[in-house]
């Protein structure tokens, strides 16, 4: 890499498709390199965390619920799908309060909501278990593989592999924690941030913003997507977040284990664990060979460097999460042709 290029990192899945449907990265001059950071909490969610969502499904009169994307990642042995396919009760839902009703509706059995997220989608959940106690439902759980995003910028941000020039955030996550979680990166690690929106002059304006403070050495954190972040962010979705689930240590797929990035059940709410309910035997976690999706992840390599990509793996029969969800880095690079 030539010394006067800069590299900036989407963090953010949605973003890396908006950048690939647009066409971005080949309107920008060379001297500009975009790269796809973990930013796809179906693709960093963990072999051995899907793996224990699986040998639930296999316990009879049980139901999971999940979000779609969720269906066809490959576990171990098998997924969802398969699961499904093979007599397992998997039911696609658009919200978590689906759940609840599914679970009124099948008193006889137990329910657990499969949940994969960021600060976008855990405080919802948080309020669902919080309606689930106020209903006095007894066969509703939630599987919690939640992440919370800032200890993984850290890690990004000082590795020593990546260099990584500046971030182009999320705006979504960024509704809900405001701008003060960011700080660290810019100061610390000197690395500067720009929370953008989700269409093309967004994410346009947002890498000129940064672009303007690499070259005047200036790390700040800024806001291009004022019409829906401020400084403080969502204070009551932080509020619900924090009385129901506490920060635990997790495991990031590429990333491994970061300290306090996951969520765990707050004492008042283990009643609705599915971990705590449900104690299963896992296979051993093997990764599928061949797959980088791990690297992919960190942004240390791109979906072209992969020799499964295109041709093992596509998105009919993916072989990795990557080329499964709809925020997947192989998955945008498939479709669009970056």
């Amino acid at each position: 890499m030539k010394e006067d290029k800069i590299k900036l990192m989407e963090v953010c899945g949605t973003h890396t498709m908006a950048i690939a449907r647009a066409g971005i990265k080949k309107l920008l001059p060379s001297e500009i390199e975009l790269i796809s950071g973990p930013g796809c909490p179906v693709c960093v969610t963990s072999q051995a965390d899907i793996d224990r969502a699986i040998e639930i499904s296999r316990i009879d009169n049980v139901i999971i619920t999940t979000f779609g994307d969720m269906m066809r990642v490959p576990g171990t042995k098998t997924s969802f799908e398969d699961m499904k396919r093979d007599g397992a009760d998997i039911r696609v839902v658009y919200s978590p309060l689906d759940a609840l009703t599914i679970s009124e509706d099948n008193p006889q059995k137990r329910v657990v909501f499969m949940g994969v997220g960021f600060e976008t989608t855990s405080p919802t959940v948080a309020a669902t278990i919080i309606e689930a106690r106020k209903r006095g439902l007894r066969n509703f759980f939630v599987l919690s593989n939640f992440k919370v995003l800032f200890p993984a910028l850290e890690a990004l941000a000082g590795s020593s592999k990546l260099k990584v020039d500046g971030f182009i955030c999320p705006g979504h996550v960024s509704v809900v924690t405001g701008t003060i979680p960011y700080a660290k990166i810019a100061s610390h690690y000197k690395k500067p941030c720009v929370i953008t929106g989700f269409d093309e002059i967004d994410i346009v304006k947002g890498i000129k913003r940064l672009v303007e403070q690499i070259k005047s050495h200036r790390c700040t954190t800024e806001i291009e997507y004022r019409r829906a972040v401020t400084e403080d962010g969502n204070i009551e979705a932080r509020r619900v977040l924090d009385s129901v689930f506490d920060v635990k240590d997790s495991h990031w797929r590429g990333l491994g284990m970061i300290k306090e990035s996951g969520l765990k059940l707050k004492n008042k709410y283990r009643q609705f664990d599915a971990e705590k309910e449900f104690k299963v035997k896992l296979p051993k976690a093997i990764l599928p060979k061949g797959c980088i999706c791990g690297e992919v992840l960190q942004g240390i390599k791109g979906p072209r460097d992969c020799k499964l990509f295109g041709k093992v793996c596509t998105p009919r029969k993916p072989v990795g999460p990557c080329m499964v969800s709809s925020e997947g880095t192989c998955a945008a690079y498939y479709r669009y042709g970056e």
